[in-house]
């Protein structure tokens, strides 16, 4: 997916880019370059660090003992507002 800074750039001067727009539209502008293949090693890497981040939360919860779930939200509980508190 390309970012918004591999887009062309458009000029900001309004006269400049209706005309511009107009060449766009009647097909009398350069064409623009096509974009650049992406890097399988960036995509592979990109890839695992998504896989990961999707079981990361279950997989740390899987292998918490009870005291230590208990502890994490006591500590959790702190920043909620209970009805205790009123």
């Amino acid at each position: 997916m390309p970012n918004r800074s591999s887009k062309p750039k458009r000029p900001r001067d309004f006269n400049s880019r209706a005309f511009q727009s107009v060449a766009i539209l009647t097909g009398t502008a350069p064409p623009e370059p096509a974009p650049e293949p992406e890097d399988p090693v960036r995509a592979a890497a990109a890839l695992l660090g998504r896989k990961g981040g999707l079981k990361g939360g279950k997989a740390r919860a899987a292998k918490l003992t009870p005291e230590e779930r208990s502890e994490i939200a006591r500590k959790a509980a702190r920043w909620k507002k209970s009805s205790l508190e009123e």
